[in-house]
């Protein structure tokens, strides 16, 4: 998966937007069975979405809300193919890049425990014990910037 064919993008138009929701339905509704009902939440106005594309397909998704000076990452996911190859990674780098440039110092996350160490190699620190989000067992992490 090179760089060149990987973008990704702050998602502005209504087909980007479109995108964010279908890979977000397939991993957290269809693959992980989280209720649609609270994967798509009221706070999605309130955030900035991001979306990864692999040749022009929609591959990755995820968000992140202001919090004061604090951005919470939430909804990061790859589909399964594309999981393992960097999509994550450069997902994350741009989330940090724009809140970066929102004046943000510090990154606040709930990870799932599968994804943990995921998260740890992309500099961030577990800060609580484990606890259930969606029924799946989670970690807040954080990330100064």
């Amino acid at each position: 998966m090179g760089e060149k064919q990987t973008e990704v993008f702050v998602a502005k138009t209504e087909q980007q937007l479109e995108d964010v929701y279908r890979v977000r339905r397939e991993v957290f509704v269809n693959e992980q069975g989280v209720p649609e009902s609270i994967e798509i939440d009221d706070k999605e106005i309130d955030a900035v979405h991001f979306i990864v594309y692999v040749h022009n397909v929609p591959v990755g998704a995820g968000r992140f809300r202001m919090l004061e000076d604090v951005a919470k990452v939430e909804r990061v996911c790859v589909l399964q193919d594309y999981r393992k190859h960097g999509v994550g990674a450069l997902l994350m780098e741009k989330m940090e890049d724009v809140a970066k440039q929102k004046g943000v110092t510090k990154l606040s996350l709930n990870a799932q425990i599968h994804a943990e160490d995921f998260y740890k190699k992309a500099g961030y620190q577990t800060d609580s014990n484990t606890f259930y989000e969606a029924g799946i067992l989670h970690v807040r992490m954080e990330k100064e910037l």
